[in-house]
Formats: C-alpha cells, sequence, structure tokens
C-alpha cells in the first residue's frame, strides 16, 4: 500500500459538522446558479425569436455552441482541478460564468451573444464536475449519499427558478433581464464561497503537507472535534517523499490497465446519465404533440418535471445512504426503464402527470447519483480528470444525441426511442451489479501515484458489495 491517503482517512473521520454543512450550502449555490443559467435558454430563446433579434437557424447555432462549452468546460475543469487546485476551479468556473452572464445581457447582436454563450458554457460545464468533485473530496463516504441528494435538489430548484422567473422577467425586462439575474445569482455565490479552503487531500498530493494538516484541524475545530495530539504525524509520516507526491501525473493514466475499467464504467454511467436525462425533459413533449397528445405538454408535463427534478433528489438524501449508493443507482437505473417504457402510452391526463412526476424523479435521482458516483471512481491525483473526461464524453455525445433521436424516431416512432432509452438504463444497472467498481479507500490507494504501481489485484476492480460505493 502507498502512502497516500492520510488526509482521505482522516477526513473520512470527522463527524458532520458545520463545515460539511456550510459546504455543502455554498457548493449546492454553485449548482443551482449552474442549473439556472443552463436551462434559461427555452424562455430566452422563444422571446428573442419572437422580437427579431434572433433567428430558427441562429436559435440552434446558440445550443449547439452551449452544448459544445458544457463539453469543454468538463474538460477544462478537470485539468484546472488536479493541476492548480481545487479551490482555485472552484471559484474561476462560478466568476467565469457569472461575469459572462453580464456580458451577454449587454449583447448588441445574436451574434455576439453565441460567442459569449460560448465562454460562458465552459464556466458551466466546469461548475459540474467541481461540485460534485468537491462532496467526494470532503464528506465521508457513510454520509455523501445525503450530500449529493442535496446536491440534486439545488440543481432541481434552479430549474424551477429559470422556469418561474422567466414567465415574470422576459415580458416585463426582456430576456436580458434573465442574463442579469443569472450573473448576480453567480457572483453573489462567488463571493459567499470565496474562503472555502483548498482539499486537504489535494495538499497532500501535492506534497503540502503542511497546509493539509492546518486545514484538516480547522475541519475538525468547526465539526466540534478535540485537536489531535500528535496531529503533526501527517506532516512527519510525509516529509522524506515530499517531493514525489508533487509529481504530475498525466492524463493517460485513465487509460492504463489498472484504471482502464474505472474510466470506461464513468463513461457508460455519465452517458447513459445524461442521455436519458435529456431524451425524458427534452424529446417527450415533441413525441406527443406528434402523437396529438397535447395535454402533455402542457399540465401534465410541465407539472411532472418541475416537481420531479426537486422530489427524485430529495428522496435519494434520505434513502441513499441507508441502502448504499451502488444499490441506490441500480434500483433508481431500473425505476428509470420501467416508467420511460410506459411514460409514452399514457393517454388519461392523470396518468400522464402521474407516472410523469415518477419518471423525472427516477431520472433527476440517477443524474444525480451518476454524476455524483464517478469522481469517486478515480484517486485523488487524476479524480477531477477523471470525472471531467466522462463528462466531456458524456456532453459531446449530447451534441449529437438530437441526431440520434431523430434517427430512432424516424425509424421506429416513440418506441425505438424509448427501448433505447431503457435499454441503456438495463444495461448500465446490470453492469453496476455484475461488474462494480471499489470505490474504498484500500482499492484507491493501490492505483494512487506512489502507491502499488503494479497491476491492480482482482479484489481492487471486482465487484464487492460490502466496498463498491461504500455506506459507511
Amino acid at each position: 500500500m502507498g502512502t497516500h491517503g492520510g488526509a482521505g482517512r482522516r477526513l473520512d473521520s470527522i463527524p458532520i459538522g458545520r463545515f460539511h454543512r456550510r459546504l455543502a450550502l455554498l457548493v449546492g449555490l454553485g449548482l443551482f446558479c449552474d442549473s439556472f443559467d443552463n436551462t434559461l435558454s427555452a424562455g430566452v430563446l422563444a422571446s428573442m425569436l419572437d422580437s427579431g433579434f434572433s433567428s430558427l437557424g441562429l436559435n440552434s447555432l446558440f445550443l449547439s455552441v452551449t452544448f459544445a462549452g458544457l463539453a469543454v468546460g468538463a474538460a477544462f475543469a478537470g485539468w484546472l482541478g488536479d493541476r492548480i487546485g481545487r479551490a482555485f476551479a472552484f471559484q474561476f468556473s462560478l466568476a467565469l460564468f457569472g461575469i459572462l452572464a453580464l456580458c451577454a445581457a449587454l449583447a448588441p447582436s445574436m451574434e455576439v451573444l453565441i460567442a459569449l454563450r460560448g465562454l460562458m458554457s465552459i464556466g458551466l460545464g466546469a461548475e459540474y464536475v467541481i461540485c460534485y468533485g468537491m462532496i467526494t473530496e470532503f464528506i465521508p463516504p457513510g454520509r455523501r449519499g445525503r450530500y449529493l441528494g442535496l446536491l440534486g435538489v439545488f440543481g432541481g430548484v434552479g430549474v424551477s427558478m429559470s422556469s418561474i422567473l422567466g414567465w415574470v422577467v422576459i415580458p416585463a425586462l426582456t430576456w436580458r433581464g434573465m442574463f442579469v439575474i443569472g450573473g448576480v445569482f453567480a457572483l453573489g455565490a462567488w463571493w459567499l464561497r470565496r474562503g472555502l479552503p483548498e482539499s486537504p487531500q489535494w495538499l497532500e498530493a501535492r506534497g503540502r503537507h503542511e497546509e493539509a494538516e492546518a486545514v484538516i484541524r480547522m475541519i475538525e475545530r468547526e465539526s466540534g472535534v478535540e485537536a489531535r495530539k500528535g496531529g503533526q504525524a501527517l506532516v512527519a509520516h510525509h516529509a522524506a517523499d515530499a517531493e514525489e507526491k508533487a509529481e504530475w501525473v498525466p492524463i493517460t493514466v485513465l487509460f492504463s490497465r489498472p484504471v482502464i475499467r474505472r474510466t470506461l464504467m464513468a463513461l457508460i454511467l455519465t452517458v447513459t446519465c445524461l442521455f436519458g436525462s435529456y431524451v425524458v425533459t427534452g424529446w417527450m413533449p415533441t413525441f406527443f404533440v406528434e402523437q396529438g397528445m397535447t395535454v402533455s405538454k402542457s399540465l401534465g408535463f410541465n407539472a411532472a418535471i418541475m416537481s420531479g427534478y426537486v422530489a427524485g433528489p430529495l428522496v435519494c438524501m434520505f434513502i441513499v445512504d441507508r441502502i448504499g449508493r451502488r444499490t441506490s443507482i441500480m434500483a433508481f437505473g431500473v425505476l428509470s426503464a420501467v416508467f420511460a417504457g410506459l411514460y409514452p402510452f399514457m393517454t388519461s391526463p392523470a396518468l400522464v402527470i402521474v407516472v410523469g412526476f415518477i419518471l423525472v424523479a427516477t431520472v433527476a435521482s440517477f443524474l444525480t447519483l451518476g454524476l455524483g458516483t464517478t469522481p469517486e471512481f478515480f484517486p485523488t491525483a487524476f479524480r477531477f480528470r477523471g470525472g471531467g473526461f466522462s463528462q466531456t464524453v458524456g456532453r459531446i455525445g449530447l451534441i449529437f444525441s438530437p441526431f440520434v433521436v431523430l434517427w430512432l424516431f424516424n425509424g421506429s416512432g416513440v418506441l425505438g426511442v424509448i427501448l433505447a432509452v431503457s435499454g441503456m438504463y438495463v444495461v448500465v444497472t446490470l453492469l453496476n451489479g455484475v461488474a462494480g467498481v471499489d470505490t474504498s479507500r484500500d482499492a484507491l490507494e493501490q492505483i494512487e501515484p506512489g502507491g502499488d504501481t503494479g497491476d491492480v489485484p482482482p479484489s481492487v476492480t471486482s465487484a464487492q458489495p460490502q466496498t463498491t460505493l461504500p455506506t459507511s
């Protein structure tokens, strides 16, 4: 076993206290802003089209540039978080899209707005990676499910607020008011979280052991834990190999023999949760309109999506730590597959609302847990690049997903699309059950640079219910 993990084990042993709740609130505010800005497109684009500021072609380009920026941002966050530090990346991403949102409100033309949106989306894409990564770095495994659920609730409220405020603000202040609100929200959150510390695990991995010890002691004090006698042990233990820990690990490590299985599993999980969420929230209304079921686009679907995006993660807060993150992902995967298959065949308005609500809740839960657990697959030295790479591939997939959905729809109708989405959820659920990734600290230490540099033993990558996505 390598010498990594001292800071991580110390953090895992600290009970939840004031620091953790403050961290969760400030990270959640960032995800709220991200979700708000990322989903204001529908109302904004419709308004710009109506006023003549934009055209259908330019609106499509706006959406394409947004998807591309999200993919670039995810990759950028991975590099920045591992290279420069979690704290810097955490603040930089929020400041980037906050400032650019205010600039977007002043855009003199749609072409300028599209260029600003592309840059702004880099910050949006980075924030998704960083928020989930920060929870992995600081929250003990036994309580991580609750806080991932809380992040999902913040994101769901951001989606809802974007729609509600758009309904009120756009008629009064035009589409520019939405960008002002988004920018002010983001910069306000940036100001509030400017004092958050660097991750002790990242500091330790970079050989900065005294700083790591200082941060851990601060967290212990805020959590009501008595200062440890011999707290300098972390510093002394690593003093001899500080320079070795500061060595930069290339991204090719993600495709090395000990890690490739984790990378592939993270990719499959991320692509499924992003594509499934996109199809359910973005294309279901279109399918119903094509079938003449206008009720789904109005009352039924809108009510389901607005409440389900909050209700699903809220359920996660209370059950995930009880049954485990791996089991929860499998459960929500099965439920998403079942209700996605049922929903297009609902004709009664009551059933459209009830089944739609459950579908969106399960899909939102799967999305939250999927994005939230992939950082756990990787050790500190390349955790953000592992999570960032997975989200980059997933978001690149979203750029091409409209063409895939249209191809399926034109060839096999709604049933073809639904069977494809349901099939993805079934496959990823089976993979999680049969070949789950061991995220225990012992397993991660064996593939951490400076740890066991040989092949990872079978016990590290084999499915082990007692250690995979740990609950305690």
